[in-house]
């Protein structure tokens, strides 16, 4: 099989409660570190995932190497007390129900980081969907350097129209037993996974075979002579260039040495079909902080030709709670979100002051009413214009979408060691 994606051996814990087991991807709420207590408070003394990632609302932190130390001890301890279970060579099926109810399905397995290129104008099998922010990858190489095992908040995305690859494994459910079940803290929904016996994961393999040829690929998106893009990145584009870059500092490190089985070499991930209905795209806003919100407007109206006269792309202020929307007339972008943030990315540069990147008008709004502080909120984009932009333009700007609210994110549940035995 000719497929980047393949079975792993996946470790799930043993005899955990897995509502404190499961935790949000650790790039979710950093502007709210109440939720983080919150959720430290309800894992307490439990195993969790949450002692074993960093959330980035703690990256800026004095303590920050000592919480990364903790990491390593607690993934080391959980392995040499046996704390896991094995399943070997295996993919998992699994059903998220969202926090609105819909389900959307997936299949956790690896992705080989060998088929895989970050950069701007990549043509590998597997590609990041937005700019990748190379500042945001020392941070997390240190956690994994080191570490023992990977989690994996990683989704990556398949344009599988006539659902040939993940849907069919739903009729595993007639015949099988979860190998968890349960629900996940902080609105997060509903989640249960099955293993998939190997007929179903050599059907899985042939079916992305099959989307993944030369022949469909450029039948489907009208191209002749264009490498083939089949996994297009969702969500965590920056937690695999980081296992992409581990990988490479691996090869560096080591001369000569084959490297071509070392289980780094390859990522854990969960592979969505574009189509599902529940998957809807939902636009990255903005909130900038330590900056006179006047001068912003003023700097960011002479630059993009903002004016309340109606043009193609448009954006909105918030400011004390209060919504303004303004028109750009001298774009630099064929996306509102590029135009907006390359005249972020100078001004913050000049100034000084902080950018976070928030999901939902609402917490935008509340953040707006503090001092010094403005936000921006920006248009949606359509799911359908993903896999065609990647291919044509390449990485779209960075935090261009978002795969649904927070709390829809994924949850760290399945575990992979990373490490030679």
């Amino acid at each position: 099989m000719s497929t980047s994606f393949k079975a792993a051996d996946i470790l799930l814990p043993k005899n955990a409660d897995m509502e404190k087991w499961a935790v949000v991807a650790c790039d979710q709420y950093t502007g709210q570190p109440d939720y983080w207590e919150r959720v430290k408070s309800t894992v307490g003394e439990a195993d969790s995932t949450l002692k074993l990632i960093l959330p980035e609302v703690y990256l800026e932190e004095s303590d920050v190497e000592q919480r990364i130390s903790a990491i390593h001890s607690e993934m080391k301890r959980m392995l040499s007390e046996n704390r896991f279970t094995e399943y070997k060579n295996s993919l998992i099926y699994l059903e998220r129900t969202q926090s609105d109810g819909k389900i959307r399905a997936g299949l956790v397995g690896m992705i080989d980081l060998e088929d895989y290129d970050y950069r701007k104008g990549s043509t590998s099998p597997v590609r990041a969907t937005e700019a990748t922010v190379a500042e945001r990858i020392p941070p997390r190489i240190k956690v994994r350097r080191g570490a023992p095992l990977e989690l994996s908040h990683i989704m990556i995305l398949i344009d599988d129209e006539q659902k040939t690859v993940i849907e069919p494994c739903e009729a595993i459910k007639d015949t099988s037993s979860p190998i968890y079940d349960f629900t996940l803290m902080e609105n997060g929904g509903k989640v249960k996974g099955y293993i998939l016996p190997q007929a179903q994961c050599e059907r899985v393999f042939a079916a992305l075979d099959k989307l993944g040829s030369p022949e469909a690929f450029e039948k489907r998106y009208s191209l002749s002579d264009t490498p083939v893009l089949l996994y297009a990145m969702g969500d965590g584009n920056h937690s695999l260039a980081t296992a992409k870059e581990y990988y490479e500092e691996l090869k560096r490190n080591n001369p000569g040495k084959d490297l071509s089985t070392h289980p780094a070499r390859y990522a854990l991930a969960e592979i969505v079909n574009l189509h599902s209905p529940a998957l809807e795209f939902e636009a990255i806003h903005r909130i900038i902080t330590e900056v006179d919100p006047q001068q912003l407007i003023a700097e960011m109206t002479e630059a993009l030709g903002l004016s309340k006269q109606p043009a193609e792309q448009k954006f909105t202020f918030v400011l004390n709670d209060s919504e303004e929307t303004w028109y750009i007339h001298k774009p630099t972008s064929q996306l509102t979100v590029g135009s907006v943030q390359e005249f972020l990315d100078g001004f913050i540069r000049r100034n000084g002051c902080k950018i976070d990147y928030i999901h939902g008008k609402d917490v935008v709004h509340n953040l707006s009413k503090q001092e010094q502080s403005v936000g921006i909120l920006l248009p949606d984009m359509k799911k359908s214009e993903l896999f065609p932009t990647v291919i044509k333009d390449g990485a779209l700007p960075r935090k261009t979408f978002s795969m649904g609210h927070a709390e829809d994110k994924r949850f760290y549940i399945e575990c992979r060691k990373i490490t030679e035995e």
